[in-house]
C-alpha cells in the first residue's frame, strides 16, 4: 500500500492530500529514509511524521486491503518511542 494512503487509512492523517503535502516537505520517514507518497510499504517498516513540536514514530503491525473502520485503524500500527 501507498505511504500516503496508510497514513490517511490509519488515521495517522486526516486527509491523503495533507498526507502529500507533508511527505513533499520531507517530513515522513520509513526506516529512516526520507519517503515520498508513492513508497510501498510493508508489515515491520517503522514511520517517523515530524510535526511542529514533536515526533511520531509507528510500526506497521498490518497491511489493510480495504477501508478499515475507526475503531479497526490503531490496530494497523503501534507506537514506537
Amino acid at each position: 500500500m501507498r505511504l500516503d494512503k496508510f497514513l490517511k487509512v490509519s488515521r495517522l492523517i486526516k486527509r491523503r492530500t495533507v498526507a502529500n503535502e507533508v511527505s513533499d516537505m520531507g517530513r515522513v520517514f520509513v526506516n529512516s529514509n526520507p519517503a515520498k507518497p508513492s513508497k510501498q510499504l510493508k508489515e515491520g517498516d517503522v514511520i517517523e511524521i515530524e510535526y511542529a513540536n514533536r515526533t511520531l514514530k509507528a510500526k506497521i503491525l498490518k497491511i489493510p486491503t480495504t477501508n478499515v473502520s475507526v475503531q479497526e485503524a490503531p490496530t494497523l500500527y503501534e507506537l514506537v518511542q
